[in-house]
């Protein structure tokens, strides 16, 4: 784990304080409604978002960032989160979630992967919850604080503003890790484990390569995602970017909610298609299967968390621009527990991963896309959004996402997966990802 800052000296030996920070927030009026109107505020260098129908946050800079590997990647994130916020000097006039300290975070899928996991506190966040909009500037002691005069927008992002997003330009796409074929071989393999009974589900991503030939302007790609798919978790954490409809976990006040999805369906565009469509859906026992894993997986992970737990015994669909999804609300009081109740980021570690990105049973899916899949899904499908000062928070699971190469801002890797059960056919399931696929295509344009 390293902590900036502040430098990390090796295991094993005394780490030295994280540096102290001074947190200001501040209510401000003149924030518009519609979904784009946050992310618009952004500056082109590494733009921080968690959007949804024009509320949430945007932020850059970094008063700190904290670098985790490993098994242990979301307990170091903890423990450094809590010594940044027992440090804070924190003025907070607003107290909504999301006001006061932030750390934006992303967590790689896999322990094993080199990618890790990071927080990124900003130096400036913009946020809007129901009608009531703010700004939180963070420095450190010795600094200056940049705090907004007058308590309007433009004083913040004067310094910061690059002008209207740019577009890529023309894209090119090129198979990504595994070819077509190889992909739809490792899905067939899959399907002979399960009908022998390896496993009962798994989980099965591939990647698309995007090259532009201008330099990516992720703001570009965030405003169109926020536009095209306000419905979901428009996101933008340390290059990895994408808007999902699949919620990790929300923890509010004592109150958790996670939004489980698995079993879908491509779209026509024709309404009465899709409600025909829909009802298939709804009654695909290959679809219905899969879901109930998910759900379970969901289920059984919070239950220790919480006092008490709802779970409805039927799905309802979620319609998306381009796919329908069966999708189930899961809610929960949570236990209160001698030194509070769980943070998000401790929820997310336990609900991490879910039958919905992995498989079921968790172990043996595991293992199976280690061995099938062909490439390292880096943050592709783990946790990603933000923790607050007192621990809440909301983290989605990073599907249809894209990860920009930080050697290349031409070179952009999408992602999509899909589950896989007995009933699962290769060509389906690679029409599937493909259609998947299609927000982060659309929004490149």
């Amino acid at each position: 784990m390293s902590t900036q800052p502040d430098a990390a000296p090796p295991r094993g030996t005394t780490q030295p304080g994280p540096a102290t920070l001074v947190v200001r927030t501040t209510a401000v009026d003149d924030l518009d409604a519609d979904p784009g109107a946050l992310v618009r505020l952004l500056p082109r260098d590494a733009p921080l978002a968690w959007v949804r129908r024009g509320d949430g946050l945007v932020a850059w800079g970094e008063a700190a960032r904290v670098e985790t590997s490993g098994p242990d990647r979301f307990a170091d994130a903890e423990r450094a989160w809590a010594a940044l916020r027992e440090r804070a000097i924190v003025r907070d006039e607003v107290w909504l979630p999301g006001s006061g300290p932030v750390a934006f975070g992303s967590f790689a899928f896999d322990d094993r992967s080199a990618a890790g996991g990071v927080l990124v506190v900003p130096r400036v966040v913009v946020g809007r919850r129901g009608g009531r909009a703010w700004v939180t500037t963070v420095s450190t002691v010795g600094s200056v604080a940049t705090l907004p005069a007058h308590r309007t927008l433009e004083d913040v992002t004067a310094h910061t503003a690059d002008g209207p997003a740019e577009p890529p330009g023309t894209i090119t796409y090129t198979q990504g890790s595994v070819a077509d074929d190889a992909w739809m071989a490792a899905v067939e393999e899959a399907v002979a484990r399960i009908r022998r009974g390896d496993l009962e589900k798994v989980v099965m991503a591939r990647d698309v390569v995007a090259r532009t030939t201008e330099p990516l302007d992720l703001r570009w790609v965030l405003g169109r995602l926020a536009d095209e798919y306000s419905g979901c978790w428009t996101f933008s954490v340390d290059g990895l970017v994408g808007a999902t409809p699949e919620l990790l976990v929300r923890s509010e006040k004592g109150l958790v909610t996670s939004r489980v999805l698995a079993g879908t369906i491509r779209r026509t565009g024709g309404q009465e298609a899709d409600l025909a469509r829909a009802a298939a859906l709804a009654h695909s026992s290959k679809d219905l299967e899969e879901h109930e894993y998910a759900v379970a997986s969901v289920a059984q992970a919070l239950e220790p968390f919480c006092q008490s737990l709802n779970v409805p015994e039927v799905p309802f669909v979620l319609h998306l621009p381009n796919v329908l999804h069966l999708a189930t609300d899961v809610t929960g009081v949570l236990c209160p527990g001698t030194d509070g109740a769980p943070s998000s980021l401790a929820l997310a570690a336990a609900l991490h991963p879910t039958a919905a990105v992995c498989g079921t049973p968790t172990a043996a899916a595991g293992a199976a896309i280690r061995e099938l899949e062909g490439m390292d899904r880096a943050r592709y499908a783990g946790p990603v959004g933000w923790v607050g000062g007192d621990g809440d928070g909301e983290w989605g699971i990073a599907l249809r996402s894209a990860a920009l190469d930080p050697e290349d801002p031409h070179r952009l890797r999408l992602f999509a997966g899909c589950g896989v059960v007995a009933a699962s056919d290769p060509e389906a399931e690679l029409a599937e990802t493909e259609a998947k696929l299609e927000p982060m295509r659309h929004a490149l344009g």
